[in-house]
């Protein structure tokens, strides 16, 4: 089997390690012999919605975004929207999901306009308001749970037309109000979570790679175990950091 993942904007939404999250996904893959072919996609390049199996965006702070936006949405977007809607998988991190929202407005009031994937949308307070920092549990399903590192300055609302990717445990998450964590349409994900985010979760990378696998090679498709003592060290101890700052 191969995977396929297209990596946008690595080069300038790339903060807090989300890098880490394509390399996690290639380690994990090939320890079971599954190939791996990571495509850097950056500003003008296209979007072939049936040469991927899995898109990832990662988060950048404002500068960043507003190049990125114009491109994401108008250049990029269309074959996003067809990927996401035939079942392809996506995952984008902090300024990645915001702009996979409907808009974000900058503390300055300016306005930018999103690719539209997530019924949500993102307003940041204004001047001297406080950003949402600091490490985050909280609940997927009753199997897995996130832990990560949020720092953003935006607050984030879902429409109707978006679930909670979590439930907030510990930390602030989207909007530090409604106990929501990231968002979720078909087999796109949404969060805060920086980390970067899949090499403490190795339940949640291996859902992301086996919801893109059996998607191409149907859903029979099993990930075999791996030994995951260090990622699962890892995650418990970003447990009992949260859990001895309550």
């Amino acid at each position: 089997m191969q995977l396929r993942i297209a990596h946008l904007y690595p080069r300038l939404m790339n903060i807090y390690g989300d890098r880490g999250n394509t390399l996690c996904l290639t380690r994990r893959c090939r320890d079971r012999d599954i190939e791996v072919d990571v495509t850097e996609l950056s500003i003008g390049d296209k979007v072939d919605p049936a040469a991927y199996d899995l898109i990832f965006m990662g988060g950048a702070q404002d500068r960043e975004q507003r190049r990125v936006a114009d491109d994401l949405r108008t250049n990029k977007g269309p074959a996003l929207h067809a990927a996401v809607d035939a079942g392809g998988v996506a995952l984008a991190v902090c300024g990645g999901y915001q702009l996979f929202g409907k808009h974000y407005r900058e503390s300055t009031g300016a306005q930018l306009e999103g690719l539209g994937l997530f019924d949500l949308w993102t307003e940041h307070p204004g001047p001297g308001a406080p950003r949402l920092i600091g490490n985050v549990v909280a609940g997927l399903d009753d199997e897995i749970t996130l832990v990560g590192f949020e720092n953003h300055g935006g607050r984030t609302y879902l429409g109707e037309g978006a679930a909670p990717l979590a439930r907030v445990r510990s930390g602030h998450g989207n909007n530090g109000g409604d106990g929501t964590e990231g968002a979720r349409y078909n087999n796109a994900f949404g969060t805060y979570l920086h980390g970067s985010l899949l090499p403490k979760n190795p339940l949640f990378a291996d859902m992301l790679v086996e919801l893109a696998l059996r998607r191409r090679y149907g859903d029979d498709v099993q990930l075999a175990p791996l030994d995951d003592q260090i990622e699962n060290a890892a995650h418990d101890a970003a447990l009992r950091l949260v859990a001895s700052r309550r």
